[in-house]
């Protein structure tokens, strides 16, 4: 059972993370005005009843357009997140369980591509596929796997070792079922508690990315690029840079915090 003193940081911090999602899910519903619809008379005005955040330099509403980002970008998010995990299984287990030749072959690809900046590598992929929504998806999966899938092959040679492992081993259990029954249960909860920590990160490389023009493409709403769009009006109008500035910080800091109260509430040492 969760002690109590560890029992209010994790419904907080699921009450903010439902909160994002709601917004994403239900966007049509939360938008004042549409947020693709153009209105250059009425450019960068200031906050109004009909404009609650006021409109950018194309006079589209800059809430509509925040809560529109929202979808974007945590759909993306959670996409990654769900095939992140699965190659990172795949590969780990893999590796882990079967050892030798194929081992060596992955790990070494793993070790290559631990080499290399996150950023750097992503924005190579993605500058060589071409901007767009899908193939940045692809650059971050590609630069987003590889550690966990080392961390679970690790996990697997500790496993393997197992009494109860040995045990299905001898009794003639084939190795996928092995690994399906005595492995997979145990190394997923902790790979998916780690991609939940991560997830602040995955949302940051989103919106760099899109900032750069290498993401999501005109005139599809999402912070990043607002941020991007809003650069020639630093100085006369911040506020258009500093409003979803603002949004990918808040979303950062609240899947961070909901990782680490996740993580607390579940460790054996606390419970």
């Amino acid at each position: 059972m969760i002690k109590r003193n560890k029992r209010l940081p994790l419904i907080i911090s699921s009450s903010l993370v439902g909160l994002l999602v709601i917004m994403a899910l239900f966007e049509p519903l939360l938008m004042p005005n549409d947020p693709y619809a153009t209105n250059i008379a009425m450019k960068l005005q200031g906050y109004s009843a009909a404009y609650p955040l006021g409109t950018d330099h194309l006079g589209r509403c800059i809430l509509s357009r925040l809560i529109a980002g929202a979808k974007v970008s945590l759909l993306t998010t959670f996409s990654i997140l769900i095939v992140t995990i699965i190659i990172s299984l795949a590969v780990g287990i893999t590796a882990g369980y079967i050892g030798g030749l194929v081992d060596t072959v992955l790990m070494r690809l793993c070790d290559i591509l631990l080499a290399l900046p996150n950023f750097i590598f992503a924005l190579v992929i993605v500058g060589t596929l071409g901007g767009g929504l899908f193939n940045m998806f692809i650059g971050i999966v590609c630069v987003t796997w590889v550690w966990y899938a080392r961390l679970i092959r690790n996990m697997v040679l500790s496993l393997k070792e197992a009494q109860y492992v040995k045990y299905a081993q001898v009794t003639g259990v084939s190795r996928l079922n092995i690994a399906r029954v005595h492995i997979l249960p145990f190394v997923f909860p902790q790979i998916l508690l780690l991609k939940l920590i991560g997830l602040g990160s995955t949302i940051l490389l989103i919106s760099e990315l899109s900032f750069l023009g290498l993401g999501v493409t005109a005139p599809m709403a999402e912070w990043g690029m607002m941020i991007s769009d809003s650069k020639t009006y630093l100085l006369s109008n911040p506020m258009l840079m500093f409003i979803p500035g603002v949004m990918i910080s808040l979303t950062v800091l609240i899947f961070n915090w909901f990782g680490d109260t996740v993580r607390n509430a579940l460790d054996p040492k606390t419970l």
